[in-house]
C-alpha cells in the first residue's frame, strides 16, 4: 500500500510597509512527496510523555450536532483523521484548531467498517502544524500485544488537550483494546508506542459491559492509512472547503462572584425567558439562569441523597436546563446564549374525540398528549443579517420506550443578538415539514433583560481591555 502524500509550500514573498499579502496554499502550487519518517525525533522508552508538547498543536477538537470528538492532522493539505463511530452520519463538522480558531470541515470519508473518517478543512489554516505521520509502510506487521504501553492524545471537551496512558488488554486484528480512562470528547485522537511511533486512533467501546465502556477501542494505523489514501482520491474531485473562521466562545469564562451575585438576587424567580411558535417552546438561558438551575439541582440532590438524572416521562415536558448529553460543554457554565427549541406537547385530533366520546359514556379522560414534530434547524438575524451560531447542537431526549424528542440547543455569542439589532427574529423548521419556516420576532423587553444578564461579563472584558462596558 502506497503511503499518504505529502504536501508542502515554499514561496517567496515581498512585504511593503503598509500593505496587504494574500497568500494562497493549494493543491495545485504545493510540493507533493512521501511521508516524513515516522518520528524524526522519537520519544524516549521511558518518558512517553514528551508526546505531548511534540504534537498538541496536531491534535484537534472536532464538532458535529450531536458529538464532540478529537482528531489530528495528517498532512499538509489539510487531512484530518478522526473516529467515525463519533462523527456518524454528521454532514456538518467543524474542526477547531486552537481556542480562537475554528473553520468548517468536508468530510471526505467516514468508513464505517474500519471506524475511521477522513476531514478535509483549508491548509491555510494547517500551514504552521505538523502533520502526524502515519507509518504506511508495512501493514502486516501484528498492529498490538498484549500489555504493550500505549499513549494517547486527546482534545477533551473541559481542559487543555491532555495524554492518557494505558495498556493493551485485548488484541484483535481491527479493534483492541486498551484500558485507557479518556476524557469526554478525547476520542478519536492519536494512540502512540512509547517509543513515539503512531499506531493507531481511539474509539469508543460498544461493549454492554459497564466495566469495558471504561475502556478504548485502538483502530489500527494500516486502517486510517486505508482510509487515508481513499480520501486522498475523493479529495481530487471534492469541492475545496472554505477558510473562513467559525465564531468561537468567549475566551474569559464568565466571573463566578458576578454569578453568585445575581443568583442571590433573583432567589426564586430563576425562570427561563421563554416564548413559543406553533410548533415549539422556545427558551433563552443565560449563565446566570444555568448557575442558578445548576446550584438548585445540587441542593435538592443533596436533600435527596441522589445525584440521578431526571427521568423524561412521556407526556412531560424536559427540563429547561436538562442539557442530556451536552451536560458536560454546559458543566462549566461558558459565557454563552443558548436558544433552546423544544417540540410543543399537544393532543392529536382522533385522540381528542375519542375522549369526547368516553365522556359521552360518562368517562372523564384527562388529555393524552405527544410531542409535536422535532426540530430541524433554526435561523436567528440581527436586523436582516443572519448570525452564525457557535454550535448548532441538536439533542434527543428520550420519552418513552419507542419514542424521543429531538431539540435544538444552539449556542451564539453574546454580543451577536441585542439591543442593538435593529430586531431580533427567529426562523424555525420542523423535521415534519423541513422546508416551511415559521418566523418568530423576539420581544424588545425580553431581549433587554437577556442583554442585562451579560452585564457583568461585559464590565469584565471592559475592565481587562481598558475600555468602557456596552450598558
Amino acid at each position: 500500500m502506497r503511503p499518504p502524500v505529502h504536501h508542502q509550500w515554499t514561496q517567496t514573498l515581498e512585504i511593503t510597509a503598509g500593505g496587504d499579502v494574500i497568500l494562497e496554499l493549494t493543491a495545485d502550487n504545493a510540493e507533493v512527496g512521501g511521508a516524513p519518517e515516522p518520528s524524526a525525533s522519537p520519544a524516549p522508552e521511558n518518558d512517553p510523555s514528551l508526546l505531548l508538547p511534540q504534537w498538541k498543536d496536531s491534535v484537534v477538537a472536532v464538532w458535529t450536532p450531536q458529538s464532540r470528538a478529537s482528531g489530528f492532522v495528517v498532512d499538509g493539505a489539510g487531512l484530518v483523521v478522526t473516529n467515525q463511530r463519533v462523527i456518524g452520519s454528521a454532514s456538518a463538522v467543524d474542526v477547531q484548531l486552537t481556542p480562537s480558531v475554528k473553520v468548517a470541515a468536508r468530510v471526505l470519508v467516514a468508513d464505517r467498517v474500519r471506524d475511521v473518517a477522513v476531514l478535509w478543512i483549508d491548509p491555510v489554516n494547517t500551514a504552521s502544524v505538523r502533520p502526524v505521520p502515519l507509518d504506511c509502510a508495512d501493514g502486516s506487521k501484528p498492529p498490538f500485544v498484549h500489555g504493550q504501553r500505549v499513549v494517547a492524545i486527546g482534545a477533551p471537551l473541559r481542559g487543555q488537550k491532555d495524554v492518557s496512558f494505558g495498556e493493551v488488554s485485548r488484541v484483535e486484528p481491527h479493534a483492541s483494546v486498551a484500558d485507557f480512562r479518556l476524557a469526554p470528547g478525547s476520542t478519536g485522537g492519536p494512540v502512540f508506542n512509547t517509543g513515539g511511533g503512531v499506531v493507531g486512533l481511539s474509539s469508543v467501546v460498544d461493549d454492554q459491559d459497564e466495566r469495558r465502556r471504561r475502556d478504548a477501542r485502538i483502530v489500527p494505523v494500516a486502517d486510517a492509512c486505508e482510509v487515508v489514501r481513499s480520501a486522498g482520491k475523493a479529495m481530487q474531485t471534492a469541492e475545496r472547503p472554505v477558510a473562513t473562521r467559525l465564531p468561537v466562545e468567549p475566551l474569559r469564562p464568565f466571573p463566578v462572584d458576578a454569578l453568585d451575585a445575581a443568583g442571590q438576587r433573583r432567589q426564586g424567580s430563576l425562570s427561563a425567558y421563554q416564548m413559543s411558535s406553533s410548533d415549539f417552546d422556545i427558551t433563552f438561558l443565560t449563565p446566570v439562569l444555568v448557575s442558578g438551575s445548576q446550584h438548585s439541582a445540587q441542593q435538592a440532590n443533596t436533600r435527596a441523597g441522589s445525584t440521578r438524572a431526571p427521568d423524561v416521562q412521556q407526556g412531560r415536558q424536559v427540563a429547561p436546563t436538562d442539557f442530556g448529553g451536552w451536560s458536560e460543554y454546559f458543566a462549566d457554565v461558558p459565557p454563552v446564549l443558548v436558544v433552546r427549541v423544544t417540540p410543543k406537547l399537544a393532543e392529536g385530533f382522533w385522540t381528542t374525540v375519542a375522549r369526547g366520546a368516553a365522556y359521552t359514556q360518562g368517562v372523564a379522560l384527562p388529555p393524552i398528549k405527544h410531542f409535536k414534530p422535532g426540530f430541524s434547524r433554526l435561523r436567528a438575524l440581527c436586523g436582516n443579517v443572519q448570525v452564525t451560531p457557535i454550535h448548532p447542537f441538536t439533542l434527543e431526549q428520550r420519552v418513552s420506550e419507542t419514542d424521543a424528542i429531538r431539540e435544538g440547543l444552539y449556542v451564539f455569542d453574546p454580543q451577536s443578538l441585542g439591543p442593538h439589532c435593529k430586531s431580533v427574529k427567529l426562523v424555525l423548521y420542523s423535521e415534519k415539514e423541513p422546508e416551511k419556516q415559521e418566523t418568530r420576532a423576539v420581544d424588545r423587553q425580553l431581549i433587554e433583560r437577556i442583554w442585562q444578564d451579560f452585564a457583568p461579563y461585559r464590565a469584565l472584558v471592559a475592565t481587562a481591555s481598558g475600555g468602557q462596558a456596552d450598558r
